[in-house]
């Protein structure tokens, strides 16, 4: 029998020896675990067990199997062992010692077996019945075993998951840790010494922080503390197709941010708007493009293919050029500049507040892995790259939705009230909203005492006349005048 070593992988090699029950295991790419369960697998089998190994895909499943078959290969040729390679079994003649292999996605694709070590590889990309309702009591008949291993679910993983819970396994490991009938282990890409580190660092050089967290450090990330899109606002939202109380769609846009350099991605993001009234995100063309002609005919192709009626360019990277170069590449489109005079941060504050509004105002039709790994993972004042794709989605939602931005002025005129008393300021600053509507019922100004002047924008309330504004606080009226509680 020739069974893989594991003794210079120091994490791997404890846990294969370690006699618990059930185990769970949180692991980096490229860390060896298949290799690991392989070698627990052929190790049961000789200890007269019925080994059971599940995972999502077929292609997932080809190295378990390679690993398992080359170490029974001798085993196999003088019949110990019988091998069917169609059922991807391996059994000993007479007993129900055996090694089955087999995909499972979900549950139902699970059922009809049963184990007394049952190994479940890319936990996370299960639907939770798989352990839950059909796994776990497989174990009853000889009270067996159960290694369940995962890695924790990136933008990407995420996508092509059956889990209802995209966090199942992440939250399994948490809970798992105070049960001491488990053994939780964990190890990163770093920890397994037969893969070049070389390697490991090229690889996640073109990935983004948050991918290399949970792809290669294997971290459970929650959210990433202090990003402005949270995924759990994105996943709530997302659809197939666009449903069709919001065909056809009144209005179409595609964002552009554009990149002076080719070894930066230019952000390319086409977006509509519903009869409903709601957004939706329907296309990431962004690329990283040799020649700024490159991005500005992608643009322009995204712009024809969605029917869009605009493209919008930001004039802060070129002034007149991004335009000179759109029109270069095709001079039918429809072209709007859009300039940058606010942060980054301060653009983008009003579009990630569109996702967190229970309306659920925001779908994203179909799953766009980096545009969302670059909202998940820019954090304001830290993040270091310039996220492209967010841009141009901001750009895009901001054409569609402008008064989140007026919202978001009142909201700084209450943050401008506390900070002075220059009302000739504020009322510079009102001038920039439209007028809101106001009638005999409208209350009257606690600080000046016109009548019908008191207006509502977002949490904001002041006063249309005077340009007193004042936030987060609880209004009431009372005999015409708006009564102010701490």
């Amino acid at each position: 029998m020739h069974l893989p070593s594991t003794e210079k992988h120091v994490k791997l090699h404890a846990f294969l020896n370690t006699p618990s029950k059930r185990k769970i295991v949180r692991a980096g790419r490229r860390g060896a675990k298949t290799t690991g369960l392989a070698k627990a697998a052929v190790l049961g089998l000789l200890e007269a067990r019925r080994v059971l190994y599940a995972v999502p895909t077929a292609d997932q499943l080809t190295r378990f199997w390679h690993i398992v078959v080359n170490a029974l290969a001798e085993l196999i040729e003088f019949g110990i062992y019988r091998k069917y390679e169609g059922d991807k079994i391996i059994e000993k003649p007479g007993t129900k010692e055996r090694i089955k292999a087999k995909t499972a996605w979900n549950a139902d694709s699970l059922r009809g077996d049963y184990a007394d070590l049952l190994i479940l590889d890319e936990f996370q990309l299960m639907n939770e019945d798989t352990w839950g309702i059909v796994g776990l009591p497989m174990l009853m008949d000889n009270n067996g075993d159960a290694v369940l291993i995962y890695t924790p679910p990136s933008v990407h993983t995420r996508s092509v998951s059956k889990a209802t819970d995209k966090r199942h396994a992440a939250k399994m490991f948490k809970q798992c840790q105070s049960d001491p009938r488990w053994l939780c282990a964990h190890w990163t890409s770093h920890d397994n010494p037969y893969i070049s580190q070389a390697g490991i660092a090229e690889v996640s050089g073109d990935m983004t922080a948050l991918a290399v967290r949970q792809e290669i450090m294997a971290e459970d990330i929650d959210e990433v503390p202090g990003a402005l899109w949270k995924m759990t606002d994105i996943e709530r939202n997302r659809v197939k197709e666009i449903p069709p109380e919001a065909l056809p769609l009144v209005r179409v846009v595609v964002g552009l941010d554009p990149t002076g350099s080719s070894t930066n991605e230019a952000g390319i993001v086409a977006a509509g708007m519903g009869r409903n009234g709601h957004g939706y995100v329907l296309e990431d063309a962004s690329l990283l493009a040799p020649t700024s002609l490159t991005w500005a005919r992608e643009a322009a192709r995204v712009y024809h293919d969605r029917k869009a009626d605009r493209i919008l360019g930001e004039t802060n990277y070129g002034g007149d050029m991004v335009e000179q170069t759109i029109r270069t590449a095709d001079e039918t489109v429809s072209y709007k500049n859009v300039n940058a005079t606010r942060g980054k941060q301060v653009r983008a504050e009003p579009i990630a507040a569109l996702y967190e509004e229970k309306k659920d105002l925001i779908h994203h039709v179909g799953t766009f892995e980096k545009l969302e790994e670059e909202m998940c993972s820019y954090v304001p004042l830290f993040s270091k790259v310039s996220p492209n794709r967010m841009d141009a989605l901001v750009w895009a939602l901001t054409e569609l939705f402008p008064e989140r931005l007026r919202l978001l002025s009142a909201e700084e005129l209450a943050r401008l009230q506390a900070a002075t008393e220059d009302v000739p300021l504020q009322k510079t600053v009102l001038s920039t909203l439209p007028k809101a509507a106001t009638n005999d019922k409208t209350a009257a100004c606690p600080h000046c005492g016109t009548k019908n002047s008191v207006v509502h924008r977002g949490r904001s309330i002041g006063c249309s006349q005077c340009g007193k504004w004042w936030s987060d606080v609880v209004s009431a009226t009372v005999g015409g005048r708006v009564g102010l509680f701490d």
